[in-house]
C-alpha cells in the first residue's frame, strides 16, 4: 500500500492542534515531522517541545525527519517526546551504524536518508538494519525547489539493491521508500512507478481548493490504483472544513489505511 505523509512545516501553527484533528478526520494515520538545526541544513523548525505537543494531541504515527548533525545526541529526547520513527540522515552521522543502533535500542523504528547528491551505494551495509529510505528529491533545508529528475533513477536502484540484498523488491520484509521534496500532481504517477511507496507531503501537492483536491483524489484512485490519504495541512481548514470532510468522504466513504510500517 502506497502512503502520504503530510509534514507539519505546511501547518498554521496557531491552529495546529485543529489541522491534526482534520488529518485524522480525513483517515490519516502518520504526520512527518522535520527537524532542522540551521546547521546541517541552512533553515531552522522546530524541536522536541513541538513534539512533544503534538504527541499529546494525537495518536497518529509520527515520522521524525531529523536533518541534524549528529543526531545520535538526541536520539533519547526525540523518542521520549513522542516518535515513532526516526529518521537520520547519513551525512549527518560520523558513526551511522552507532546512530542507527541507538534509533533501535530506543524502541523506534529507524530510517536513514540521503542528499541528492549522496550516492545510493552508501545505504547498503545497513539496509537490513532500516525499516525506511528517505530519497531527497530536493536540497534538505530549502522550500519551493522543483523535483530533481535525477530522483528516478536513485529509486530504481533502491529497489535493485532490495532485490539483490533481500531476493525480492517489493514486499512487508523491505524498507518503504520515501521521497521528500517536489512532488505535485505532474509527476507523483511516475515517483510511484519508479518505486517510492511513500510521499512526504509538505504543501504542493493539494491544494485547499477543494474542486482542485477532488480532481487530484480522482486522478490518484482512477489513474493510478493506490488508495492515499491526502491533505494540506496549512490550508485545509481555512476555506471550509465541513464541506471539505464532506468531499473526502463522498469521493471514498470507506477510505482507510493500514497501519503505518506494522
Amino acid at each position: 500500500m502506497n502512503w502520504l505523509s503530510p509534514s507539519i512545516l505546511a501547518a498554521d501553527f496557531n491552529r495546529l492542534g485543529e489541522q491534526i484533528r482534520i488529518v485524522q478526520d480525513c483517515g490519516s494515520q502518520a504526520l512527518h515531522f522535520d527537524v532542522m538545526d540551521g546547521l546541517f541544513v541552512p533553515s531552522i523548525s522546530f524541536g522536541m517541545p513541538v513534539l512533544a505537543s503534538i504527541r499529546k494531541e494525537t495518536d497518529l504515527f509520527l515520522d521524525v525527519h531529523l536533518m541534524i548533525r549528529e543526531p545520535v545526541r538526541y536520539i533519547r529526547e526525540f523518542t521520549e517526546s513522542g516518535a515513532d520513527l526516526i529518521t537520520v540522515h547519513y551525512e549527518a552521522c560520523s558513526d551511522v551504524a552507532a546512530t542507527l543502533r541507538a534509533i533501535r535500542e530506543a524502541g523506534v523504528k529507524v530510517g536513514m536518508s540521503i542528499r541528492p547528491e549522496t550516492p545510493v551505494s552508501v545505504l547498503r551495509p545497513f539496509v537490513k538494519s532500516l525499516d525506511l529510505i528517505l530519497i531527497m528529491s530536493v536540497n534538505p533545508g530549502f522550500g519551493g525547489q522543483k523535483f530533481m529528475e535525477g530522483t528516478y533513477a536513485k529509486l530504481s536502484e533502491v529497489r535493485q539493491m532490495y532485490a539483490e540484498v533481500f531476493g525480492h523488491a517489493y514486499g512487508d520484509d523491505v524498507p518503504r521508500l520515501e521521497v521528500d521534496g517536489g512532488i505535485n500532481l505532474q509527476n507523483v504517477a511516475s515517483v510511484l512507478a519508479a518505486g517510492a511507496d511513500t510521499i512526504v507531503q509538505v504543501g504542493g501537492i493539494v491544494a485547499c481548493r477543494l474542486k482542485y483536491y477532488g480532481s487530484l483524489q480522482e486522478k490518484i484512485i482512477r489513474d493510478l490504483g493506490h488508495d492515499i490519504t491526502f491533505v494540506n495541512l496549512a490550508k485545509a481548514s481555512r476555506e471550509d472544513p465541513k464541506s471539505f470532510l464532506a468531499l473526502f468522504r463522498q469521493i471514498n466513504p470507506e477510505f482507510s489505511l493500514p497501519r503505518l510500517l506494522r
